[in-house]
């Protein structure tokens, strides 16, 4: 097997690992994490969204030019996923509620510090790997593998997480999970060092603000920044909530929340190839728009879901979700390796994702303060009894529509008129 091959291979292999460890420190497994600190709703949901502000990170790399990126990338991702391990460790500390807290939104917040800067590097870098009239398939294959491994591997922690929570043991499932990242993190950096480097252009240093210009020229960019801006703002309305909201008042266990994750990974797993030869032979524009039509209808299904409907609703939620996720991260990805040149396709994704990462926390914070309202009014909005979740998830259902509105206006549309 020459080495280009085994690359890719062990590129889909990094990304089932890191998959693996973002699972337990994302959703339902850190609303466990911040209800056994004593956060509430609204600061987990802000918390849950520092993954999108984390992209504004990914600013702080532009300037970052090395013309070998591998070595930086395997030591930043160690770091991040070290301190990932330390999430599950806090709680067991002998200090006070105040501090834990503290320390462990701090922790949070330099964990994706470190990961967004890293990132834009290493997606060109294992990008590179792929040839382009292959992206669409290979993108497909890699996110069947980490969602095959996810579903195993949710769903059989989610069990032990019970297990022990239900013998009065939480500490222990705490220290459980804390192994099991650092056994997933040694095999992830494993996957990495043995991936070869493609040799790169050399490539002239230049100031943040020169590099940061030479982006925003590119017009076709900034139509498709605002895409990533409405996603992510979709996202960060809804989704940070629905952790909490699962465990709290639907009632669910880890076991079952993971059970329900299953359902939606599975959907993805279907869909997956298909959307990606829908892009390959289509369009990546065309497949952004139908992914957000079921993003919204997954939305939609949130906003009926009750304690009493819950645990049928929100699997069809899960399900419809899944098939949007079967392709949107990867067609938005994509979208920047179809309309930038090679040598700013980095810089770009890290512009794109640090103002959608920016405008998406932002969204979250203003939603937050909704939610504790709403909360705090026995869940009553204007009078009418309503879970706060409900009203998140149909503001994302709205910017979802919009958001599929203006890439059919915008990039099919004008891409078709260009043809004409």
């Amino acid at each position: 097997m020459d080495a280009m091959k085994r690359s890719r291979l062990l590129y889909i292999a990094e990304a089932g690992l890191e998959y693996l460890i973002s699972i337990l420190v994302a959703g339902s497994f850190l609303a466990t994490l911040t209800r056994e600190l004593g956060m509430s709703d609204s600061l987990t949901g802000i918390l849950s969204s520092v993954i999108t502000l984390g992209c504004l990170f990914q600013l702080l790399s532009v300037s970052w030019r090395p013309l070998r990126a591998k070595k930086a990338v395997v030591l930043l991702s160690v770091t991040n996923q070290l301190l990932f391990l330390l999430l599950y460790l806090i709680p067991l500390l002998n200090i006070g509620k105040t501090l834990k807290i503290a320390v462990f939104v701090a922790v949070v917040f330099l964990a994706y510090l470190v990961y967004n800067f890293a990132h834009p590097k290493k997606i060109n870098w294992l990008m590179s790997l792929v040839e382009d009239g292959a992206r669409g398939v290979f993108t497909a294959n890699k996110e069947i593998v980490s969602l095959i491994m996810g579903m195993a591997f949710s769903f059989g922690m989610g069990a032990l997480c019970d297990y022990f929570t239900a013998r009065g043991e939480t500490r222990m499932a705490f220290a459980i999970s804390a192994t099991v990242i650092f056994l997933v993190m040694v095999l992830h950096t494993l996957s990495m060092m043995f991936a070869v480097e493609p040799p790169q252009e050399t490539a002239k240093r230049k100031p943040l603000r020169e590099n940061l210009a030479d982006v925003l020229k590119n017009k076709a960019l900034l139509k498709i920044s605002v895409v990533f801006v409405l996603y992510h703002v979709a996202v960060s309305v809804s989704t940070p909530f629905y952790g909490t909201y699962q465990i709290g008042e639907l009632g669910f266990s880890l076991k079952y929340v993971s059970a329900v994750a299953v359902f939606g990974s599975f959907s993805r797993v279907l869909v997956s190839r298909a959307w990606g030869r829908y892009a390959d032979r289509r369009s990546f524009a065309e497949m952004v728009e139908k992914c957000l039509l079921f993003f919204a209808a997954a939305s939609l299904f949130v906003t009926f879901t009750t304690p009493q409907n819950g645990r049928v609703l929100f699997v069809i939620y899960s399900i419809c979700h899944g098939i949007a996720m079967g392709g949107i991260n990867s067609a938005l990805i994509n979208l920047v390796f179809d309309y930038v040149p090679v040598e700013l396709r980095a810089d770009s994704l890290a512009v794109c994702q640090a103002g959608s990462g920016l405008l998406g926390f932002l969204a979250t914070i203003c939603m937050s303060t909704l939610v504790a309202s709403i909360q705090k009014n026995g869940n009553h909005l204007f009078g009418i009894p309503i879970y706060a979740q409900q009203v998140a998830a149909v503001l994302a259902a709205a910017v979802a529509l919009f958001a599929g509105f203006y890439v059919r206006k915008n990039l099919i549309g004008k891409r078709r008129e260009d043809h004409e």
